[in-house]
């Protein structure tokens, strides 16, 4: 970040902090470099026990840090992931040889990130929606994750379908917490990655999916613009357009990727420089079919990455179960999984 004081109406104002958008844009440029994708290890308390639940294995600090000790030491693993998302407790965790989790992913040419917010709570007066928390304190947060080694954020915001949501209101209100915490993140010369994530639970349709996913889109670019946010310094998280999980009638990927494309053209600024997605509960097998079919479409401005947590993560949890002697084994599947998730960046899956 750069320092300068100015003079406004004769009197000196202190020094303000301006976003070095030089370092935001190398960057961004890092985490979507070709063939690459971010892996999401940022898994709160709750989400990770219930995955190792699912497992037989036991939800303690100690198996979190086996467990992502697994995932961010695979040999060779930079060839395909570029950054990784952390979770507040893993940041401050060390590897076996006592290498912080940053340092050891810095080391090998993997940029560390950090999820800043607090989770999504029950919205006030908006019954069924849910409201991201955070903001408070977020600014020495983000100054204390910069100094663990941190370049990058990310904010989690969640909007539910169904026969009359999401409303205006919570709509405006977490498009207003994602652009705050983007102008933060900023602020720190970090890089925020921004997360709109357009439920696929419900009955809805896939034409439901993609109104609903761009008025959040809209609204969510018209509110960074109204905080100043660096578009160029900055990376979208998004939902495929989807039908519900409910919904009778299945889409194919061909027709999941055309119908994203087509939102995206009418909503998202051509100066962003990419979009990570998220698996959202599709397997993983699907969610990587589903980027593929995205990047065999022709005229498209942005670079379209992955961002995903369970589906490059769900095969090597099952090899591992909390056992040493499975971690080659899960090393080899979740190296897999990150192989092919590179070559659908390309459309060669």
């Amino acid at each position: 970040m750069n320092y300068f004081s100015c003079s406004c109406n004769q009197k000196m104002v202190d020094w303000i902090i301006v976003m070095d958008k030089a370092k935001l844009e190398t960057r961004v440029h890092r985490l979507i470099f070709e063939g690459k994708g971010i892996l999401a290890a940022d898994e709160s308390t709750g989400s990770i026990k219930k995955r190792f639940d699912s497992v037989g294995v036991a939800s303690t600090p100690e198996n979190h840090r086996l467990y992502r000790q697994m995932l961010f030491t695979t040999p060779n693993i930079k060839n395909f992931i570029s950054g990784v998302i952390l979770f507040d407790e893993t940041i401050r965790q060390n590897t076996d040889g006592g290498i912080a989790f940053p340092d050891c992913l810095a080391k090998i040419g993997i940029t560390p990130g950090i999820k800043v917010d607090m989770g999504a709570k029950d919205m006030a007066n908006f019954p069924g929606e849910k409201i991201t928390e955070g903001l408070d304190s977020l600014r020495e947060r983000l100054s204390d994750y910069v100094n663990l080694g941190a370049e990058f954020t990310k904010w989690r915001a969640v909007i539910k379908i169904d026969k009359d949501l999401p409303t205006d209101g919570c709509i405006y209100a977490n498009c207003e917490a994602l652009a705050r915490f983007a102008a933060l993140s900023q602020e720190q010369d970090m890089v925020p990655i921004v997360e709109p994530e357009v439920l696929m639970e419900g009955s809805h349709t896939l034409e439901r999916s993609a109104e609903v996913s761009k008025r959040m889109m809209k609204n969510l670019f018209i509110a960074l613009s109204r905080h100043r946010v660096y578009i160029k310094g900055m990376l979208l998280k998004a939902s495929w357009v989807h039908p519900g999980f409910d919904y009778p009638e299945k889409s194919d990927s061909k027709e999941i990727a055309k119908t994203t494309l087509r939102v995206f053209k009418e909503v998202l600024p051509d100066e962003l420089p990419g979009v990570v997605f998220l698996s959202g509960g599709d397997s993983p097998e699907d969610s990587t079919d589903h980027l593929d079919k995205l990047n065999e479409l022709e005229n498209i401005p942005w670079k379209l990455s992955f961002s995903f947590g369970r589906a490059l993560q769900e095969p090597a949890l099952k090899a591992w179960v909390g056992k040493s002697e499975n971690i080659a084994h899960a090393q080899q599947l979740f190296y897999e999984r990150a192989r092919l998730n590179s070559l659908a960046r390309s459309g060669d899956y």
